[in-house]
């Protein structure tokens, strides 16, 4: 047996297991993982410090879960867009096919609440139907394997799906969502390296929601998939009590810089049956991108979305004080200092207008009073509110 698949089987799967080690209540624990199963790594005992802290919050079952009844099973609907088995096309050019339902651990919020922890991997009958699928729709550049974790699949049957999936022409990018490199980072072996490799281009998603699960042992597991050549991306899921502060958001975004792991996507919490505990405000996320946005690199700011209900898909979200007024001749901008700026729209013609002296105002702010242009100009010369020295 390989070493990762030992260190997997030392996971904490059974209520007693739990119940011992921590002192929990076990019948409590069996009522919960009954319907949404557990399993805890060692890397992720490893970093939980204490009872309650960010890490546990993340895997340890909750009575909460329990509670909240109201919430639909798929609120994305994905079942409803899945033309064949596993797969899902929601988006023009790219598809979503589950690969397993297995995961290195189990996360007490996941959108797939319904499917995890269900043995088996995909067939090769429905991987052959997914192929079939995959040939008829040419529109379809972009791949992502998901499930579950195709991590979890041992390495003849994760190149099975890659090489299958390279005998289609019109698809370029393959892409995997993973929580292994940073629960199970000795999965992240030369072999299995060495096989992603063959199929470039291939990018991963990796799954990271607070800055103390960037340990040297998943640092060390992600830089050998960058050294592999694989672009390496961060999906954050927002949760209340484990990562909803600025603070918090900022140290978990420098410490994936360092693991070589952009900082892609800030979710909004999603509307799935059992997780309502884990969910924050809108607000919440919007503050954390301002807090981020200009205080640090735009490397580290990841995009903050919500995966509408209902199947609408992903939806980025802005604050909306950065434009405080747009026309057709320009609009007033705020940056991350609260500085108020002019960007003027591009004009008829070939020429380009330049800001006049002593245009008077169109619009009406105390900020920026006597500075907004006019259809003849600009009342300063410069972009910055007022005609003050843009700083160097």
């Amino acid at each position: 047996m390989e070493d990762w698949r030992r260190i997997l089987a030392d996971s904490i799967v059974k209520p007693k297991d739990l119940a011992e080690r921590f002192g929990m209540d076990e019948q409590e624990i069996e009522a919960i993982v009954g319907p949404y199963p557990m399993r805890i790594t060692p890397t992720v005992l490893g970093t939980i410090k204490e009872k309650g802290d960010p890490i546990w919050k993340q895997v340890m079952p909750d009575p909460a879960e329990l509670t909240d009844i109201d919430a639909e099973d798929d609120p994305l609907e994905e079942d409803l867009m899945s033309p064949v088995p596993h797969l899902v096309h929601r988006y023009p050019d790219r598809v979503l096919l589950m690969v397993t339902n297995q995961c290195p651990i189990y996360c007490r919020f996941c959108t797939r609440k319904r499917l995890v922890g269900k043995p088996g991997f995909l067939k090769k009958g429905e991987l052959d139907q997914a192929i079939a699928y995959l040939q008829a729709h040419t529109e379809v550049r972009d791949v992502i394997l998901s499930g579950g974790d195709p991590l979890l699949l041992p390495d003849h049957l994760l190149e099975r799906i890659l090489k299958a999936l390279r005998t289609i022409a019109h698809l370029e990018v393959i892409r995997l969502g993973s929580r292994v490199p940073g629960t199970l980072p000795e999965r992240i072996t030369p072999k299995l390296c060495s096989i992603v490799k063959k199929y470039h281009p291939v990018y991963m998603n990796l799954h990271f929601n607070h800055p103390d699960e960037l340990t040297p042992a998943v640092k060390e597991a992600c830089g050998m998939l960058a050294d592999a050549g694989v672009p390496l991306g961060a999906q954050t899921v927002l949760l209340k009590g484990v990562n909803d502060d600025p603070e918090t958001m900022k140290r978990l975004v420098h410490q994936l810089l360092l693991a070589r792991v952009k900082p892609y996507y800030l979710y909004q919490a999603d509307l799935t049956k059992g997780t309502n505990h884990f969910r924050t405000t809108i607000e919440s996320g919007l503050n954390i991108i301002k807090a981020l946005q200009g205080h640090t690199s735009g490397m580290a700011v990841p995009h903050f979305v919500i995966d509408a209900p209902g199947g609408g898909g992903k939806i980025p979200l802005l604050p909306d004080d950065y434009i405080v007024h747009m026309d057709e001749d320009g609009a007033i901008l705020k940056n991350y200092e609260n500085k108020t700026f002019h960007y003027p729209q591009p004009k008829a013609g070939n020429g380009r207008e330049l800001p006049m002296v002593g245009a008077r105002t169109s619009y009406d702010d105390s900020s920026c009073a006597d500075s907004y242009p006019e259809r003849d100009g600009y009342s300063s010369w410069g972009n910055s509110c007022g005609g003050e020295i843009d700083d160097l």
